[in-house]
């Protein structure tokens, strides 16, 4: 059973820089894709960063350059050190998890933490 715990969230000002943490559990065996998705007030979640099982990469576009997801070895702590903020970055954040079967390719993502608030000013 994966379980999903984030932490680092805060207000902070614009051009500020912010850490988020995600404590990752039951991920014992395979391969995962791990992510972070925001939902900021009356909008979609989004997905903004992806680490796949191949350990690349991908963000969206507006946090490219920005933002960075990494992993320890064993996959227990998935951060996104965020840099740069903006107002717009403002949202809950989630980290999020999928056993995938294609080292290249993650499914819909079936497990979540809680979230944690990031507040841009």
């Amino acid at each position: 059973h994966v379980q999903l715990v984030e932490s680092g969230g805060g207000s902070v000002q614009a051009g500020e820089s912010l850490t988020l943490s995600c404590a990752v559990s039951g991920v014992t065996s395979g391969r995962y894709c791990l992510a972070w998705f925001r939902q900021g007030p009356g909008e979609d979640r989004e997905e903004v960063a992806r680490l796949r099982a191949d350990e690349k990469t991908w963000y969206e576009d507006s946090v490219h350059g920005r933002f960075t997801i990494s992993s320890d070895n064993a996959k227990n702590t998935l951060t996104l050190q965020m840099n740069s903020l903006k107002p717009e970055d403002t949202a809950m954040y989630y980290c999020a998890a999928v056993k995938t079967y294609v080292r290249a390719a993650c499914p819909e993502y079936t497990n979540w933490g809680q979230g944690t608030q990031v507040t841009v000013s």
